[in-house]
């Protein structure tokens, strides 16, 4: 049966919510851990290591996750290829609330001993896993579900649930940090921002369990037996294209990682071990209220991508983040909290404009009976080699050079790597998304 016209709004608006709300949630999980990476777990769970090296260790808990993001990419790419987004979208939501509500009351290394870093490492693979069949399915049941001229306004949803839950993550440790002494947050207040997940959880669930299936994957259904193996269809015939959309995301998600998890960690960091030494409520605050501008600049790029294109408006935003990838580090080093939050928000422009038109562009750049796994693995191996190592670099860099403008170095270096990567792509915006022939074309 058709569907009217007013129903068919109405549909949209709820997958708009189920993807923002879900998406929300799950990076608002992700991103807890990172700042309590840069706050805590060194010292509770990496302690042995030392305190330089032990926050090393907590930077590479962060991002030994991402390597578990290509096999969630491939599973849940698979199955919603396979099974439908849907499902995928509800399963990876369960997977993500599990791994960060055990975080919340998982026992400390003065506790258990070596098994508690181990578990830690355990949880966050898991989360890992969870997040790299998050993404796909969100950013396919937006763009799917979209008409043809807003794929970049429906997709910028999804992406939107990125600084959103940055932002939900980063407010939640201020008010906590605020209210709580010190020692209250060493001993036991960090744990409540992992257990308030639960909540969420079955919040987005709900939320999510009401949206309908992609119009898409049902039309694919109808054809089911044309793909037994969508997963050897992907590499033996779209391999470039999952390389290229992994190297288009490698820069905004390094530049994306040091403005969720370094930057604070930096700022906060007392001046005789090399940092501002600033408290931690007003950079918390701060970075809060820059993630704002990664939220408007980010839903302001999908929706100009539906006008100039998703290529262009890439590009702008990588040009935008290189020229600002080392000026930033002169605001930052003032030591003055509205430079260090002038630096992040000016940041974020670029930012959002290369985050924005990613859901589309990357929906375009795969035929619908691979295009789960195609952009879920792309999305994840660009995670890898992006954001995943991205605040141990920046650490390491500074440790090298002693320096911060040097880690700018690295954010340039990265920026032009994705911009050649993008400028390959010939535009795709408009191609038909239910057939199985819109395939990328590169110049």
């Amino acid at each position: 049966m058709t569907m009217t016209a007013a129903a068919k709004q109405a549909e949209r608006r709820k997958v708009l919510a189920g993807t923002v709300v879900g998406t929300t949630i799950e990076w608002y999980d992700f991103f807890i851990y990172a700042q309590a990476a840069g706050a805590v777990f060194a010292t509770l769970y990496f302690a042995p290591a030392g305190e330089t090296v032990g926050q090393i260790v907590a930077w590479a808990s962060l991002g030994i996750s991402f390597l578990f993001r290509p096999l969630g990419a491939i599973v849940a790419g698979h199955l919603g290829d396979r099974l439908g987004r849907k499902r995928m979208l509800v399963l990876t939501l369960i997977l993500m609330g599990l791994a960060t509500a055990l975080i919340g009351v998982l026992p400390t290394y003065a506790q258990i001993g070596v098994a508690a870093p181990v578990l830690l490492v355990l949880l966050r693979v898991l989360q890992g896993f969870s997040a790299g069949g998050e993404w796909g399915g969100a950013a396919l049941m937006s763009v799917e579900h979209a008409p043809e001229n807003k794929r970049g306004f429906f997709g910028a949803y999804p992406q939107i649930g990125v600084p959103l839950g940055m932002i939900l993550a980063t407010a939640t440790m201020w008010v906590i940090t605020t209210t709580l002494t010190e020692e209250q947050f060493l001993t036991w207040g960090w744990r409540l921002p992992f257990l308030f997940s639960i909540v969420l959880i079955l919040v987005g669930y709900f939320i999510r369990r009401a949206v309908e299936e992609s119009p898409v994957f049902k039309e694919l259904q109808e054809r089911k037996g044309e793909s037994a193996a969508p997963l050897k269809t992907l590499f033996s015939k779209h391999a470039k294209e999952v390389v290229l959309a992994a190297l288009i995301f490698i820069a905004n998600n390094a530049a994306g990682y040091l403005l969720i998890a370094f930057f604070s960690a930096y700022a906060t960091r007392p001046e005789a071990e090399g940092g501002l030494g600033l408290e931690r409520p007003p950079v918390l605050l701060a970075t809060t209220l820059a993630s704002f501008g990664w939220l408007a600049f980010t839903l302001f790029g999908g929706i100009v991508s539906d006008r100039i294109g998703r290529v262009r408006t890439f590009q702008i935003g990588y040009v935008l983040l290189g020229i600002w990838a080392v000026p930033m580090w002169f605001l930052i080093d003032t030591g003055n909290i509205f430079m260090y939050f002038l630096a992040l928000f000016l940041m974020t422009v670029g930012l959002g404009l290369s985050y924005g038109p990613q859901a589309a562009l990357y929906a375009e750049m795969f035929p619908a009976d691979v295009r789960y796994s195609g952009v879920s693995i792309g999305y994840a191996i660009g995670a890898i080699f992006g954001g995943a190592f991205a605040p141990l670099i920046a650490d390491l860099v500074f440790g090298a050079t002693g320096a911060s403008w040097t880690i700018g170095l690295y954010i340039l270096g990265v920026t032009i790597v994705s911009l050649v990567a993008v400028s390959l792509v010939k535009e795709p915006k408009g191609v038909a998304l239910n057939t199985r022939s819109n395939e990328v074309v590169t110049v």
